[in-house]
């Protein structure tokens, strides 16, 4: 009987870690972007703010501020392009629908509808500041203003 209740036992833990591990830990700051959100054609990734500085020290992607007004930016941005007028002004994107972009804006929300009209529109390799300028902010990550 105790043998049985110990293998039971052994069976609930097995199945817990089973359960534990199918969900995507939180990556090493230097590793991949941590969420994936799927969206109409496609997906894009979440990155932090502490993955995204790290990801500028050797940065090698198109990074948008699409924020509307403009309220500062982090350094080494790119462009400024509205999120409401991706479609419109897609010419300021990178031609190759495969290059790295990196969205952001004051708390993601217009990065977001960015990204999810650029994965419309083709693009595979899109990534958005989660929580925008104010977590990069709350991180003590400085803001540039023009």
């Amino acid at each position: 009987m105790v043998i049985r209740r110990q293998g039971f036992a052994v069976l609930i833990l097995i199945g817990v870690l089973a359960a534990c591990s199918s969900q995507s830990p939180m990556p090493a700051a230097t590793s991949a972007p941590a969420a994936k959100v799927e969206v109409e054609g496609g997906s894009y990734a979440n990155v932090t703010p502490q993955q995204l500085a790290e990801l500028l020290k050797q940065k090698d992607f198109f990074f948008v501020n699409v924020h509307i007004p403009y309220e500062g930016e982090i350094e080494l941005t790119d462009a400024q392009i509205p999120y409401d007028q991706t479609a419109q002004q897609l010419s300021q994107y990178p031609a190759d629908k495969n290059a790295k972009i990196v969205l952001y804006c004051r708390s993601g929300r217009m990065s977001s509808i960015a990204a999810k009209e650029l994965i419309k529109l083709g693009y595979t390799s899109v990534w958005n500041l989660d929580g925008g300028m104010a977590a990069w902010e709350q991180q003590d990550l400085p803001l540039k203003e023009r």
